[in-house]
């Protein structure tokens, strides 16, 4: 187990056992019994970052991101991977309030937001300690990432600031509004974080501060309707100029399997395969067979697949591209893997999004690229104990890049940069066209594209099968359930 999971893990197992220490915590702190210094302030924010655990997996917000997006499939493979349609649903923009993965994403980020709310009130009596006001600073940062989910999903949602004298049934707040005022949250949180900056990578440090500050400013023209592409820029290059991150020296190095002290991560959810679960992308793309590959101890589920036209978008010498698994598939001792009498040969071309029994077993079950860029050790079990980066460092050089082009300035030498480690040649005068495409083939499956697209105003467009939508699918409806609960939404 990775050592700041077992911290993690016996921080939480303190919050669970010690009730009554919990219980004061959260509803009033004594004078006498609050936290001294940074690391006793860390114990009761780790409820706060609870809800990210989900995102991956059964939360649906990587689920949002991606298969509605150009860059990955989701096929229905004659029975396999149809589950009610909701797959098609979201690659074919044609979801519900009752879709699933958009039912499933509203209430994690609020649980998130309401204990964010509860330990904000409990520290406020403790205002101008140190260690109250790098916990309110930290807390208020993570509420503003959730926020930030919501508003990116789902438009102008309900929004709540206290916990006491919380309201009950409230009514939406438009997304421009909320855009302000967490981005006044993170700003002010970032002078006291300067204090202390932080060297976790999951839990809020002063990078993660300012890559959340930069994707605010980045999106402010779907947000607000007014671009702020100054203001992205300069919090991009707030990052660079920390000196803290730099590019690993390999394009897949930041998705092995013990990356939690990768120099590229800023902030990254936990995740160890016994622990820690919820990351299990290998199970949904590999071929049954694959277990033989990686001496996996469970069968994989041969689903999710990249598109053809993503999978085309690599150079043959890109070194990003051995992130997918295509051709011939091997077990452990170099052997052919064979299925029903064929070699399992893995093609990039997927026939179509829903296949019949009109198509080929070969077709229903080889097609489509599958995605081994987060690393696939031997033995690996159904989770993977990979850290999932939500923020990274090439990211932050290709938002520094994109901010800068669209004032009319150059943005080659942060391109470049991504570029050359990727062993691809560089760049002159990069259009916007080619950083979409770059960002691409370097974030892909990182939970970006959806939101990328919308950006560049492609979100919409006809691609694979998938027609043209409207630009109402930018944003996802207020789950069903929701609104069954709540009359004034």
């Amino acid at each position: 187990m990775k050592r700041y999971i077992i911290s993690f893990a016996v921080l939480t197992l303190f919050l669970v056992s010690c009730t009554d220490l919990t219980d004061e915590l959260y509803d009033r702190i004594p004078n006498d019994k609050y936290p001294e210094n940074a690391g006793q302030a860390a114990l009761i924010t780790v409820p706060v970052y609870s809800s990210m655990q989900g995102l991956i997996d059964g939360g649906g917000w990587w689920f949002l991101q991606e298969i509605p997006s150009d860059e990955m499939v989701a096929p229905t493979r004659l029975t396999d991977w149809d589950d009610g349609g909701k797959w098609r649903a979201l690659h074919t923009h044609t979801w519900t309030n009752t879709t699933e993965a958009v039912a499933s994403l509203w209430f994690p980020m609020y649980s998130g937001i309401g204990q964010a709310n509860k330990l904000i009130e409990a520290n406020q009596p403790f205002a101008g300690q140190p260690a109250a006001d790098l916990t309110i600073a930290k807390v208020k940062t993570m509420r503003a990432f959730y926020y930030y989910i919501l508003i990116d999903n789902y438009g102008d949602v309900p929004f709540e600031t206290n916990y006491a004298n919380a309201v009950k049934t409230p009514t939406k707040t438009s997304k421009a509004v909320i855009f302000n005022a967490i981005v006044k949250d993170v700003e002010d949180a970032i002078v006291v974080l300067k204090t202390n900056p932080g060297n976790s990578k999951i839990s809020v440090n002063l990078g993660m501060a300012y890559t959340l500050l930069t994707k605010l400013y980045l999106n402010a023209e779907v947000y607000t309707g007014t671009a702020q592409w100054v203001k992205a820029e300069a919090a991009a290059k707030a990052v660079i100029d920390l000196g803290t991150y730099s590019l690993e020296t390999e394009a897949l190095k930041p998705f092995i399997t013990e990356n939690q002290f990768s120099p590229e991560n800023i902030f990254q959810i936990p995740f160890d395969e016994d622990s820690y679960t919820g990351f299990n992308l290998h199970m949904r793309t590999l071929h049954y067979l694959n277990n033989q590959t990686f001496g996996m101890t469970a069968g994989p589920w041969n689903g999710f697949a990249a598109s053809e036209d993503h999978f085309n978008t690599f150079d043959a010498a890109d070194a990003r591209k051995k992130g997918f698994l295509v051709g011939q598939q091997y077990d452990l001792a170099g052997k052919k893997l064979v299925e029903g009498g064929k070699n399992v040969i893995l093609d990039p071309h997927i026939p179509a999004l829903l296949m019949d029994g009109t198509f080929t077993p070969e077709q229903i079950r080889f097609s489509g690229a599958r995605v081994a860029k987060f690393e696939i050790k031997k033995a690996a079990k159904e989770n993977l104990s990979n850290d999932f980066p939500l923020f990274r460092y090439a990211d932050v050089l290709l938002m520094k890049a994109e901010a800068a082009i669209r004032q009319g300035k150059n943005g080659d030498a942060e391109i470049n940069q991504v570029r050359a480690r990727a062993g691809v040649p560089n760049f002159t005068n990069t259009t916007l066209d080619q950083l979409l495409a770059e960002r691409g083939r370097e974030m892909f499956w990182e939970g970006h594209r959806r939101q990328d697209l919308i950006r560049f105003g492609k979100f919409n467009a006809a691609w694979w099968e998938k027609p043209a939508s409207s630009p109402d699918r930018n944003t996802f409806p207020i789950p069903q359930w929701v609104k069954d609960t709540n009359p004034n939404l």
